[in-house]
């Protein structure tokens, strides 16, 4: 069984730092929360673990279906709970892409083993939220 450990020290304020295999990475919360905005909150770096960990497995597929693209972007769009403790309930993933038409279906397929099979992140959230996807393709 892998285990992962990242390492996080207390900066000041409300500002912290994970070490994360040699790469430092600095979250803290806006000022009307009592910090600094010196850094993303916890819950948006959430996002972008999902985005990326989507998006490594997109890239992925496509390469080994032979798929040229170009332009993906990933965007992610989340609601939070009223009630503390706030979480995410409702997540939405935009995907936009430039590929050739005759291969939409391809990136189709990537996306959905992405979501139903490879993206652990997305396994995660998908325990307390409702995710859902969008393919957008680009000419």
């Amino acid at each position: 069984m892998t285990t992962n450990s990242v390492k996080t020290v207390f900066n000041k304020n409300m500002a912290f730092t994970s070490t994360i295999n040699g790469h430092e990475l600095r979250m803290d919360t806006t000022a009307e929360d009592g910090g600094d905005d010196s850094g993303p909150s916890p819950k948006r770096l959430m996002l972008a673990s999902l985005a990326g960990c989507t998006g490594i497995d997109i890239v992925s597929i496509l390469n080994k279906m032979k798929v040229e693209f170009s332009d993906l972007n990933i965007d992610v769009d989340a609601q939070l709970t009223e009630e503390h403790p706030k979480y995410y309930n409702k997540v939405k993933i935009n995907y936009s892409i430039k590929l050739n038409v005759a291969d939409h279906s391809k990136m189709e397929k990537a996306v959905a083993l992405s979501q139903d099979k490879y993206c652990g992140v997305a396994a995660m959230f998908k325990t307390f939220a409702t995710l859902e996807t969008e393919i957008i393709f680009l000419n």
